[in-house]
Protein backbone atom coordinates (compact mmCIF):
# COMPACT_ATOMS: atom_id res chain seq x y z
CA UNK A 1 0.00 0.00 0.00
CA UNK A 2 2.66 2.22 1.08
CA UNK A 3 4.09 1.44 -2.62
CA UNK A 4 1.14 3.17 -4.05
CA UNK A 5 0.98 6.22 -1.71
CA UNK A 6 4.51 7.23 -3.44
CA UNK A 7 3.52 6.60 -7.00
CA UNK A 8 0.32 8.85 -6.13
CA UNK A 9 1.89 11.61 -4.42
CA UNK A 10 5.03 12.41 -7.36
CA UNK A 11 2.17 12.28 -9.30
CA UNK A 12 0.24 14.45 -7.87
CA UNK A 13 3.37 16.80 -7.07
CA UNK A 14 3.73 16.53 -10.84
CA UNK A 15 0.55 18.10 -11.97
CA UNK A 16 1.62 21.27 -9.93
CA UNK A 17 5.47 21.10 -11.09
CA UNK A 18 6.51 18.60 -13.57
CA UNK A 19 9.97 18.99 -13.02
CA UNK A 20 10.15 18.92 -9.43
CA UNK A 21 9.94 15.40 -8.65
CA UNK A 22 11.84 14.25 -11.74
CA UNK A 23 14.93 16.15 -10.55
CA UNK A 24 14.23 14.74 -6.86
CA UNK A 25 13.88 11.14 -7.68
CA UNK A 26 16.48 11.49 -9.77
CA UNK A 27 19.27 12.82 -7.54
CA UNK A 28 17.99 10.70 -5.60
CA UNK A 29 18.50 7.70 -7.04
CA UNK A 30 22.15 9.08 -8.57
CA UNK A 31 23.54 10.21 -4.89
CA UNK A 32 21.82 8.10 -2.65
CA UNK A 33 20.03 4.59 -1.88
CA UNK A 34 16.39 5.77 -1.15
CA UNK A 35 15.07 5.49 -4.24
CA UNK A 36 16.21 2.18 -6.66
CA UNK A 37 14.85 2.81 -10.57
CA UNK A 38 13.90 -0.22 -12.15
CA UNK A 39 16.51 -0.92 -14.95
CA UNK A 40 14.15 0.73 -17.74
CA UNK A 41 13.80 3.96 -16.64
CA UNK A 42 17.71 4.29 -14.88
CA UNK A 43 18.11 7.23 -17.54
CA UNK A 44 16.10 9.22 -15.24
CA UNK A 45 19.40 10.01 -13.51
CA UNK A 46 21.71 10.12 -16.11
CA UNK A 47 23.82 13.24 -15.72
CA UNK A 48 22.30 14.50 -18.74
CA UNK A 49 18.36 13.88 -18.18
CA UNK A 50 19.58 15.71 -14.85
CA UNK A 51 21.03 18.36 -16.74
CA UNK A 52 18.07 18.98 -19.02
CA UNK A 53 15.76 18.52 -16.20
CA UNK A 54 17.69 21.10 -14.03
CA UNK A 55 17.15 23.96 -17.06
CA UNK A 56 13.58 22.82 -17.77
CA UNK A 57 12.78 23.44 -14.56
CA UNK A 58 14.67 27.17 -14.08
CA UNK A 59 12.54 28.43 -17.17
CA UNK A 60 9.07 26.76 -15.48
CA UNK A 61 10.02 28.84 -12.82
CA UNK A 62 10.23 31.91 -14.12
CA UNK A 63 7.99 31.88 -16.94
CA UNK A 64 5.19 30.69 -14.07
CA UNK A 65 5.55 33.19 -12.58
CA UNK A 66 4.58 35.95 -15.23
CA UNK A 67 0.90 36.64 -15.64
CA UNK A 68 -0.26 35.82 -19.49
CA UNK A 69 2.67 33.83 -20.22
CA UNK A 70 1.83 31.18 -17.73
CA UNK A 71 -1.57 30.57 -19.62
CA UNK A 72 0.61 29.50 -22.40
CA UNK A 73 2.86 27.21 -20.10
CA UNK A 74 -0.18 25.90 -18.73
CA UNK A 75 -1.13 24.70 -22.63
CA UNK A 76 2.43 23.38 -23.07
CA UNK A 77 2.47 21.42 -19.78
CA UNK A 78 -0.95 20.03 -20.67
CA UNK A 79 1.12 17.02 -22.31
CA UNK A 80 4.42 17.26 -20.28
CA UNK A 81 2.83 16.77 -16.69
CA UNK A 82 0.80 13.70 -17.00
CA UNK A 83 3.33 12.35 -19.08
CA UNK A 84 5.83 12.85 -16.87
CA UNK A 85 3.16 11.78 -14.03
CA UNK A 86 2.91 8.54 -15.73
CA UNK A 87 6.63 8.15 -16.32
CA UNK A 88 7.41 9.05 -12.42
CA UNK A 89 4.68 6.65 -11.46
CA UNK A 90 5.95 3.59 -13.04
CA UNK A 91 9.51 4.62 -12.50
CA UNK A 92 10.02 4.06 -8.55
CA UNK A 93 10.73 0.84 -7.71
CA UNK A 94 8.02 0.70 -4.88
CA UNK A 95 5.46 2.03 -6.93
CA UNK A 96 6.55 -0.54 -10.23
CA UNK A 97 5.95 -3.25 -7.66
CA UNK A 98 3.46 -2.07 -5.89
CA UNK A 99 2.44 -4.05 -2.63
CA UNK A 100 5.00 -6.80 -4.07
CA UNK A 101 1.99 -7.64 -6.66
CA UNK A 102 3.15 -10.57 -9.68
CA UNK A 103 0.37 -8.56 -11.68
CA UNK A 104 1.36 -5.27 -11.30
CA UNK A 105 4.62 -6.31 -12.05
CA UNK A 106 3.26 -7.75 -15.45
CA UNK A 107 0.92 -4.77 -16.03
CA UNK A 108 3.18 -1.91 -15.56
CA UNK A 109 1.06 0.37 -17.89
CA UNK A 110 -1.56 0.32 -15.29
CA UNK A 111 0.82 2.53 -12.98
CA UNK A 112 1.75 4.41 -16.41
CA UNK A 113 -1.62 5.26 -16.72
CA UNK A 114 -2.72 5.90 -12.97
CA UNK A 115 -0.04 8.54 -13.10
CA UNK A 116 -1.59 10.26 -15.76
CA UNK A 117 -4.63 10.44 -14.49
CA UNK A 118 -3.45 11.48 -11.28
CA UNK A 119 -1.07 14.44 -12.71
CA UNK A 120 -3.47 15.31 -15.82
CA UNK A 121 -6.20 16.45 -12.89
CA UNK A 122 -3.58 17.99 -10.53
CA UNK A 123 -2.72 20.05 -14.21
CA UNK A 124 -6.31 20.77 -15.17
CA UNK A 125 -7.37 21.84 -12.01
CA UNK A 126 -4.14 24.13 -11.53
CA UNK A 127 -4.77 25.30 -14.78
CA UNK A 128 -8.39 26.27 -15.09
CA UNK A 129 -7.98 28.22 -11.34
CA UNK A 130 -4.47 30.18 -12.75
CA UNK A 131 -6.93 32.36 -14.64
CA UNK A 132 -9.52 32.91 -12.39
CA UNK A 133 -6.06 34.22 -9.55
CA UNK A 134 -4.85 36.49 -12.62
CA UNK A 135 -7.76 37.66 -13.24
CA UNK A 136 -9.33 38.65 -9.76
CA UNK A 137 -5.58 40.33 -8.47
CA UNK A 138 -4.94 42.32 -11.77
CA UNK A 139 -1.78 39.85 -12.07
CA UNK A 140 -0.37 40.38 -8.51
CA UNK A 141 -1.41 37.56 -7.31
CA UNK A 142 0.52 34.91 -9.94
CA UNK A 143 4.27 34.87 -8.81
CA UNK A 144 2.64 33.96 -5.19
CA UNK A 145 0.34 31.39 -6.35
CA UNK A 146 3.49 29.94 -8.37
CA UNK A 147 5.47 30.31 -5.42
CA UNK A 148 2.78 28.41 -3.49
CA UNK A 149 2.22 25.28 -6.51
CA UNK A 150 6.32 25.37 -6.97
CA UNK A 151 6.65 24.78 -2.52
CA UNK A 152 3.55 21.97 -2.52
CA UNK A 153 5.02 20.09 -5.58
CA UNK A 154 8.37 19.99 -3.45
CA UNK A 155 6.75 19.25 -0.42
CA UNK A 156 4.72 16.56 -1.41
CA UNK A 157 7.49 15.08 -3.16
CA UNK A 158 9.43 14.64 0.07
CA UNK A 159 6.42 13.64 1.38
CA UNK A 160 5.73 10.90 -0.45
CA UNK A 161 9.56 9.64 -0.88
CA UNK A 162 10.12 9.78 3.17
CA UNK A 163 6.51 9.44 4.34
CA UNK A 164 4.33 7.73 2.14
CA UNK A 165 1.50 7.10 4.59
CA UNK A 166 0.84 10.77 5.32
CA UNK A 167 0.03 11.16 1.12
CA UNK A 168 -3.54 10.74 1.46
CA UNK A 169 -3.44 13.70 3.88
CA UNK A 170 -1.22 15.90 2.25
CA UNK A 171 -3.11 15.42 -1.18
CA UNK A 172 -6.11 16.01 0.77
CA UNK A 173 -4.67 19.38 2.13
CA UNK A 174 -3.65 20.41 -0.99
CA UNK A 175 -7.45 19.65 -2.60
CA UNK A 176 -8.44 22.03 0.10
CA UNK A 177 -6.13 24.72 -0.58
CA UNK A 178 -7.11 24.69 -4.30
CA UNK A 179 -11.10 24.51 -3.71
CA UNK A 180 -10.20 27.72 -1.12
CA UNK A 181 -8.01 29.36 -3.57
CA UNK A 182 -10.26 28.93 -6.37
CA UNK A 183 -13.31 30.25 -4.15
CA UNK A 184 -11.33 33.20 -3.24
CA UNK A 185 -10.51 34.27 -7.10
CA UNK A 186 -14.19 33.81 -8.12
CA UNK A 187 -14.96 36.03 -5.24
CA UNK A 188 -12.62 38.56 -5.87
CA UNK A 189 -13.47 38.52 -9.46
CA UNK A 190 -17.26 39.22 -8.82
CA UNK A 191 -16.28 42.18 -6.72
CA UNK A 192 -14.31 43.66 -9.99
CA UNK A 193 -17.26 43.52 -11.85
CA UNK A 194 -17.43 47.03 -13.84
CA UNK A 195 -20.62 49.16 -13.40
CA UNK A 196 -23.74 49.04 -15.87
CA UNK A 197 -23.78 50.85 -18.80
CA UNK A 198 -24.60 54.68 -17.84
CA UNK A 199 -22.94 54.47 -14.77
CA UNK A 200 -24.17 54.06 -11.23
CA UNK A 201 -27.76 55.74 -10.36
CA UNK A 202 -27.77 58.86 -9.14
CA UNK A 203 -27.52 59.11 -5.13
CA UNK A 204 -31.05 60.58 -3.14
CA UNK A 205 -30.33 63.57 -1.97
CA UNK A 206 -32.89 62.78 0.55
CA UNK A 207 -34.87 65.65 -0.08
CA UNK A 208 -38.57 65.56 -1.94
CA UNK A 209 -39.06 67.89 -5.10
CA UNK A 210 -42.61 69.05 -6.05
CA UNK A 211 -42.82 68.86 -9.76
CA UNK A 212 -43.65 72.10 -11.78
Amino acid sequence: MLASFTGLGLSAAAGLNAYIPLLLVGLLARFTGVVELPEPYRWIQSGWALSVVAVLLLAEVVLDKVPVVDHLNDVVQTLVRPAVGGVIFAATAAAGQADASTWMQQHQWVAVLLGVVVAGAVHAAKATARPLVNVSTVGVGTPVVSAAEDAASLSLSLVAVFLPVLVLVAVALLVWIGVAVRRAARRGGRGRRPPPPGGPPPAWSGRWTRSS
